[in-house]
């Protein structure tokens, strides 16, 4: 039994209702990409030494970078720069990484002046986004710098986009190219002859193909220099093709190539084949080998990002191969259907049951492989809630289970089709009843038929001899059009009015303008920092920020004052030790502008810890001579980020107080 495809196009108002639909669609995805930006960091720094803001009494030797997982670095991924810009590490990057912690280092030239450093890095991590960022320390005193950095982080901008727009095309290309072949061998033999059916596929590998060609040249730009010139470089290129990211997308082209063989059997000899053995061994042979090229191109996305770093990577790339075949069977068969529907002359009901069936499976796999990849990559409720990737995944989640729903209607169409045509003449014997009603409104008479008004047989009518066959030939090829036409306008009529079939059309194309959307919250949600790692990175970074501002020495600081009055103007030298939790002694220098020792009436010190609500803790030192002043037992009872306040008066009216945060471990 035949379902005749309804088609999309002449029905008053199904043009304004598809317009409407799709330009939601669009509006939902265009906000979505929109708000993306730049691909967030996979990786992130959670410590370094030394640390963010600090301020030293002595240069440091190097500077060590702590993150969260593996990445990939090189003699210029962590560059230290002066106040005035100049480089004034060695270039010599150190692998200091032990266990399961993850740390890189690099030594710093000797002498270094005082001043404020800028340490910039820039590196890939394992899951193949780029990650970069910038902090400053200071050796003596704070001091101005003229380091400009970009303003356009790696990964952002132009070429950031592009790549995004690529990463997006790849997945859809992959999604109608793996559907869609799954259709026709699963549900839909026969649509292995439909041209819409065969274009469709066609244009999913095109897509493909092209994307992951343009993922390859834009690779040395989106992680190295962001510059949308240096796509064909290629020494760049080169350098992209060593890495992990490199080789998956070059696998990717050669698995394409083989995925372009089978497409070429499947609407070649497998849609003309007319014999049954044959066909059956075809279709296995099309079905296992499919299968094959297909887990293949979908292990270089698991090969190369989120499956293959973190946690249980052995077993996360084998269920995220499942979970993409799965979101191709579901999705591309449902793009697939509704070209069928839309533009195919007929479908089989059984084809469409058949489909629901698939779909149905594809979503039981689906369901299973997501819930494991939500506990790898949120890990706890809280980051459900409290992350982005855990947002976007209870969005996608809420897409998911509208699919479901609109799935289930499209079910219920199906079934009351299947109900309907059940022990009836079927769509076939309608269409034929249709044709004859199309010659009648032609008037058309069999050629040995005697005419009903004159008597006489076609062959004696005037302008049917042997001298008329031309212009007889011409007539009946504009007749056989005629009744085409005629044919064509009376399904489409009865297509329109039949509501089952009208509502399985509007449920598929709702299907479909979900699936754009959802495509794009996969694709941005692969882009994104997974929960898990963002809560590590971010323990990591409140532990270190336990830690005194310079790990295993006391906290030193240098603090520029200026009363307004006589002998305003000087600097406080401050040293806290231990600079820990507890009793800790404190030493206070106040020192002339020339660094000679400046006498004033007093100074006041204070503590507090704004993130616990404790303090202001007050210090009253007492001066030994001119110039010191020192207090012991200065307790501070919790690690973290003290605000630390100095007020100086250097007459009965001048004074003025300045402040400091510093890291008490």
């Amino acid at each position: 039994m035949t379902t005749t495809a309804p088609r999309l196009g002449p029905a008053p108002g199904r043009g304004t209702a598809l317009a409407r639909l799709l330009l939601v669609a669009a509006v939902l995805l265009g906000a979505l990409l929109a708000t993306a930006g730049p691909a967030s960091a996979h990786a992130a720094l959670t410590g370094s030494d030394p640390q963010d803001g600090a301020v030293v009494a002595t240069a440091p030797k190097e500077v060590r970078l702590t993150f969260s997982e593996e990445v990939a670095m090189s003699d210029d991924s962590i560059r230290v720069l002066d106040p005035a810009g100049k480089r004034v590490d060695t270039g010599e990057l150190q692998n200091l990484c032990s266990g399961s912690v993850i740390r890189y280092g690099v030594p710093l030239l000797p002498g270094l002046p005082d001043g404020t450093y800028t340490v910039a890095w820039q590196t890939v991590s394992a899951d193949s986004h780029p990650v970069s960022g910038a902090f400053t320390f200071s050796v003596g005193a704070p001091s101005t710098t003229s380091v400009a950095l970009p303003d356009t982080p790696v990964g952002g901008g132009l070429v950031g986009a592009l790549y995004g727009i690529a990463r997006y095309l790849s997945y859809a290309g992959f999604v109608v190219l793996v559907g869609g072949g799954a259709f026709v061998l699963a549900c839909w033999p026969r649509g292995a002859a439909v041209r819409p059916v065969q274009r469709l596929v066609v244009r999913g590998w095109l897509t493909l193909t092209a994307a992951t060609l343009a993922m390859l040249l834009l690779r040395h730009p989106y992680t190295k220099t962001g510059r949308l010139g240096d796509v064909f470089d290629l020494g760049g290129l080169r350098a992209v093709l060593e890495t992990k990211t490199g080789a998956a997308l070059s696998s990717r082209l050669l698995l394409l190539g083989a995925a372009a063989l089978f497409v070429a059997v499947l609407f070649g000899a497998y849609a003309r084949r007319r014999d049954e053995k044959e066909h059956k061994d075809l279709t296995f042979g099309l079905a296992l080998g499919g299968t094959v090229v297909a887990a293949g191109i979908a292990g270089t996305w698991a090969l190369a990002e989120h499956a293959s770093t973190g946690l249980q990577p052995g077993i996360a790339m084998p269920v995220d191969i499942l979970h993409l075949l799965a979101v191709a069977g579901w999705l591309g068969g449902l793009t697939t259907l509704l070209v069928a529907l839309r533009k195919a002359p007929s479908i089989e009901r059984s084809a469409v049951e058949r489909y629901s069936h698939l779909a149905f499976g594809s979503v039981v796999v689906l369901a299973a492989t997501g819930l494991y990849q939500s506990w790898r990559q949120v890990g706890s409720w809280s980051a459900l809630t409290g992350t982005r990737y855990g947002q976007l995944l209870l969005v996608k989640i809420g897409l998911v289970a509208v699919l479901v729903g609109i799935g289930w209607v499209s079910r219920r169409w199906v079934r009351r089709l299947a109900e309907r045509h059940e022990g009836g003449a079927g769509p076939d014997l309608d269409e034929a009843r249709d044709e004859a009603r199309d010659e009648a409104d032609l008037g058309e008479q069999p050629a040995d038929e005697p005419d009903a008004e004159s008597g006489t047989e076609a062959g004696d009518r005037p302008g049917t001899g042997p001298d008329t066959e031309e212009p007889d030939a011409e007539r009946a090829a504009q007749l056989a059009r005629q009744r085409a036409a005629v044919a064509t306008a009376r399904r489409i009529k009865a297509r329109d009015a039949d509501p089952e079939r009208a509502g399985l059309r509007r449920s598929v194309l709702t299907e479909a303008a979900v699936a754009v959307v959802l495509l794009a919250v996969t694709t941005v949600l692969t882009s994104t920092e997974p929960a898990r790692t963002e809560e590590e990175a971010g323990r990591g970074r409140a532990a270190a920020g336990a830690d005194a501002a310079v790990p295993n020495r006391p906290v030193d600081v240098r603090l520029p004052f200026d009363t307004g009055g006589v002998d305003g103007k000087g600097t406080v030298q401050l040293t806290l030790d231990p600079g820990r939790t507890g009793a800790n002694a404190l030493h206070i220098y106040v020192l002339r502008p020339n660094g000679r020792a400046l006498d004033v009436p007093e100074v006041k010190v204070s503590f507090t810890l704004k993130a616990k609500d404790i303090g202001p803790l007050p210090v009253l030192p007492d001066r030994i001579q001119t110039g010191h002043w020192t207090a012991s037992g200065v307790q501070l009872p919790m690690a973290g980020e003290w605000l630390m306040q100095v007020t100086v008066r250097t007459s009965e009216i001048d004074q003025t107080t300045i402040e400091k945060n510093v890291k008490i471990g």
